[in-house]
């Protein structure tokens, strides 16, 4: 094991060095989220092509320009390093990086758990969050707890708007009830152009009647075209399997067949469809029925709904591992922290 990966969190200065794996939309979106941040420090990113570190930290719009000029990162000046195993190749640097942030799409459906794995075997040792969908995903990491145990990592997994921020708030909102009879979860995104988010408009074909992670991986860009030229830019989701309810029932809140997800994405328009929101339908000690709706404003995007909650559990993840606290949470466990 190379020295410089076993992480002593006393020692580190206020600023935590953050990365961020996958530099599409979500990624590009999490480094400006990260820009003004003291608390954090974006040091390195990595795309597809190659990765870009810097111990002093890196700059957002440089990274984000040299990414739409010259497709990668790895062409950053200074800073940049052209790989094809990009991934593989940062963790194995032994580069100080205190927790990583994957912003990676989970096609196939194990790549996330993958990713999980590389880690575990590079010796490495911080904090790691996601904020992946699937509840298939979700339990092949849930499987992976003792691992991450030994290994000193802590991982936080689904800690994005849904699930994430919308599971908290129904975990919150069901202790008004003795019994949880439904949790309803609607979810309304609106971007200007899809291609800005291929990887996540295609996780979300997969979720409709007829696609799968392996057929939705393998369209083209000329595919979706077509498929959302059909649909007039909008994909209406129903019944998704979407790992809220296994997080849900993981917490005691409860069965997963009482938690439903759907929405609705329009790809041609950034004002959202209809408004995002969790209801959480129950009984309370005196046997009423009750439901309370918990709605996200309309004016946040996809992005800040996803960045904001994973980079407040990747907080909260590294208090936890300064306790030394390791293994997998999710978002219906543990409280996401601000991040100032």
């Amino acid at each position: 094991m190379n020295a410089e990966q076993v992480m002593d969190f006393s020692n580190f200065p206020q600023a935590k060095r953050i990365g961020v794996l996958g530099f599409g939309g979500l990624g590009q979106a999490a480094a400006k989220v990260l820009a003004p941040k003291r608390e954090m420090i974006l040091v390195t990113v990595a795309d597809k092509k190659g990765y870009a570190y810097s111990p002093e930290g890196l700059n957002a719009k440089e990274c984000i320009a040299t990414y739409h000029s010259q497709g990668s990162v790895g062409y950053l000046d200074i800073f940049g390093t052209l790989t094809n195993y990009s991934i593989q190749d940062l963790i194995e640097s032994g580069h100080p990086v205190d927790g990583y942030f994957l912003a990676l799409p989970n096609l196939p459906n194990d790549f996330i758990a993958s990713v999980a794995q590389q880690f575990i075997k590079s010796g490495w040792r911080g904090v790691l969050v996601d904020a992946i969908k699937r509840t298939s995903a979700v339990e092949q990491l849930l499987k992976m707890k003792e691992e991450l145990q030994a290994a000193g990592i802590t991982y936080m997994t689904g800690c994005g708007a849904t699930p994430g921020l919308l599971t908290a708030a129904a975990a919150l909102a069901a202790q008004s009830y003795s019994e949880i009879h439904q949790v309803e979860i609607t979810f309304g995104v609106g971007i200007a152009n899809w291609e800005a988010y291929r990887a996540t408009i295609r996780e979300d074909i997969a979720h409709m009647p007829g696609y799968s992670t392996e057929t939705a991986r393998a369209m083209t860009d000329a595919d979706v075209e077509a498929l959302l030229d059909r649909t007039n830019g909008v994909l209406t989701l129903e019944n998704m399997e979407h790992a809220d309810d296994v997080m849900l029932e993981l917490a005691g809140i409860c069965p997963r067949d009482r938690v439903t997800v759907g929405g609705v994405v329009d790809t041609r328009n950034p004002k959202k469809p209809l408004s995002t929101n969790v209801k959480i339908t129950g009984r309370t000690f005196e046997g009423k029925i009750s439901t309370h709706t918990f709605t996200l404003g309309d004016e946040t995007s996809m992005a800040a709904n996803v960045c904001g909650p994973a980079f407040g559990y990747l907080k909260a993840g590294i208090g936890l591992h300064q306790r030394g606290i390791h293994g997998i949470f999710t978002a219906a466990e543990i409280m996401p922290k601000f991040v100032k």
